[in-house]
């Protein structure tokens, strides 16, 4: 399986893809009409064909491929998990993963979905294989959580060999823990969702995870 991706070589070669000042997401000039477009991110675009369904192509900024370096490492690190994707291979600038379906818990937040304990459980597990394989797993969100039949599985690693703890899996959790429930079943408008994700991401160094909560809780009326 892990050569069947090579048929895509000369179409991968074509992509132009060019990062962007301030963090912002890259720029994509070029792409072949055999590849589809599934995400974007401020070092690399995700790319896709129906000729190889399984496999998913990071690929990266020319001014990025310390990254790409550095997420190939990390996947080898964790080895096989069945609570990560897997990594095939790099092709210049292109790192070749195994596509994973399924919604992130995002989609599921916004459609309603219910999102199970276990998965919560699993992407702890997850999180302590990373740990045991000497890696510091932060940068896991909504969106870089996939739900497979009822278990989580984690995409985007490339955070795994930074310092420090960003506490977002911790925060995260805790919130699950403690109101979920209120939003269990209930489809939370996309508007709100990101407007809940923007103002985490922006508040203030000395805002406790307690506060936050406080202020966005007035938003619990507008769940139906």
């Amino acid at each position: 399986m892990n050569n069947q991706w090579d048929i895509l070589k000369d179409s991968l070669s074509e992509i132009a893809v060019f990062s962007n000042p301030n963090n912002k997401p890259v720029s994509i000039e070029k792409y072949s009409s055999s590849l589809d477009c599934i995400g974007i991110g401020t070092d690399a675009a995700v790319f896709r064909s129906n000729l190889v369904p399984r496999f998913a192509f990071k690929v990266f900024a020319e001014d990025k491929l310390h990254k790409l370096h550095e997420e190939e490492r990390v996947y080898s690190m964790l080895g096989n998990s069945p609570r990560f994707a897997s990594c095939f291979g790099t092709h210049h600038n292109v790192l070749v993963l195994s596509y994973e379906d399924g919604d992130t818990l995002y989609d599921c937040i916004v459609q309603g979905t219910h999102i199970s304990e276990q998965v919560i459980i699993d992407v702890d597990q997850a999180r302590n294989h990373a740990i045991e394989k000497g890696l510091n797993p932060r940068d896991i969100h909504l969106k870089n959580i996939i739900m497979q039949n009822g278990r989580a599985k984690l995409i985007d690693v490339s955070e795994y060999n930074k310092p420090g703890n960003d506490f977002r899996w911790e925060h995260l959790k805790k919130a699950y823990e403690e109101y979920y429930s209120i939003m269990d079943g209930k489809k939370v408008p996309v508007w709100l969702v990101d407007l809940l994700r923007e103002s985490y991401n922006q508040r203030s160094s000395n805002q406790t995870y307690e506060d936050f909560m406080k202020s966005i809780l007035k938003f619990k009326a507008l769940l139906k």
